[in-house]
């Protein structure tokens, strides 16, 4: 018996070159099948139990030759299929690795640990190959990257993309692209029933392609993300006067590094009063006291706030300790109340809690 290889055992790669027209298979020693006769006796028994297998993966040339082995096939007797899966088992068992189909399964794998260079320039390896799928990427990237594709493209390549999309992540992008322009794109999506495959998957090799020859970027977040994290943490003295000194320099810019910041101040206006509890449970308790205690002018109503939205007896607990301090010194405070910000950020990044948008800030008043 010849031993089973990878593409027997996960029957992913049927050998090429087998005859669609083999004779039918009646009390045949096991010895004698061939690999593909062997892979539709397994489909056939794992299909018959219920099993889903994913048959899609395979290549369309795999999927015929596998579907035209299954219709050839008639009768097995129940010692040649006891053999089959014995050989199937067997050869399961001995596989200590497998390895991701292709550059593209490779890029998956090492996702994050290459650098964009090198990321980018594979992928242009991947997509000249031709079992390569190019929406599998496309549809993964950001809503920001596929709105501006959305926003750039054609009506009519952004119908096939918005048809790829699940509906979630589309009724999502349509929602974000103007009225006019969303209109359009919907009604070209009622023009894309003939759309023949191959065109979709020429529009998509395009649109990666494109998406790839993008230069890289040094950074991963944009300049305003960047200035206002560091003033994020910065001493308040310090921020106001990088704000004012980028006031004269560049209002408009100035202006968005000011709503990118989020500061002890900004509390009672971007957090939801029922994320409270919650964020107190990631906050040293003594930090909390001295940032609630040392809190003057505007600080003031954010530490109300969190008292506001906590549990009468907690409160009423901390404000007990609050009033044994004494004289805080101005850095211990500055320290307690940057404590508090970042187990906030850190929430937001691990998608803990959702920040509230300056539009929603007038609603909630």
């Amino acid at each position: 018996m010849q031993p089973a290889t990878e593409a027997d055992v996960e029957l992913a790669r049927i050998t090429p070159g087998s005859q669609a027209g083999a004779k039918p298979v009646t009390a045949t020693p096991v010895i004698t099948l061939s690999p593909q006769q062997k892979a539709a006796i397994i489909v056939r028994l794992l299909s018959s139990e219920g099993m889903r297998l994913p048959l899609a993966e395979l290549s369309e040339d795999q999927q015929t030759e596998l579907t035209a082995q299954i219709g050839a096939m008639k009768l097995v007797d129940r010692d040649t299929l006891h053999a089959v899966v014995a050989e199937f088992c067997e050869a399961l068992e001995a596989v200590g690795l497998t390895f991701p189909s292709g550059l593209d399964g490779a890029l998956s794998l090492l996702d994050g640990q290459l650098s964009s260079a090198a990321t980018s320039r594979l992928r242009r390896l991947a997509l000249a190959t031709a079992d390569t799928d190019p929406w599998e990427r496309i549809t993964g990237l950001s809503t920001a990257v596929l709105l501006q594709v959305m926003t750039e493209e054609s009506v009519e390549v952004a119908a096939v993309l918005l048809s790829k999309l699940s509906v979630p992540k589309a009724a999502d992008l349509l929602g974000q692209l103007p009225g006019d322009r969303a209109r359009r794109i919907a009604y070209a999506v009622s023009r894309t029933g003939n759309v023949a495959p191959e065109t979709v998957q020429r529009i998509g090799i395009a649109l990666a392609q494109q998406l790839d020859s993008l230069p890289a970027r040094a950074f991963d977040t944009g300049p305003v993300e960047r200035v206002g994290a560091i003033l994020n943490q910065s001493p308040s003295a310090t921020r106001e006067d990088v704000l004012i000194g980028l006031e004269e320099e560049d209002q408009d810019f100035a202006e968005k590094v000011r709503k990118a910041i989020f500061t002890f101040t900004n509390i009672p206006k971007r957090i939801d009063t029922r994320d409270v509890p919650r964020i107190l449970r990631n906050v040293d308790q003594q930090k909390l006291i001295v940032a609630l205690a040392g809190a003057t002018g505007e600080d003031v109503k954010a530490a109300e706030f969190i008292l506001a939205n906590m549990s009468q007896r907690m409160a009423a607990s901390l404000r007990e300790e609050m009033g044994t301090l004494g004289k805080l010194r101005a850095k211990d405070v500055e320290e307690a109340m940057a404590a508090v910000v970042t187990a906030i950020r850190e929430m937001e990044a691990a998608g803990e809690l959702t920040l509230l948008a300056e539009e929603e800030d007038e609603t909630q008043g």
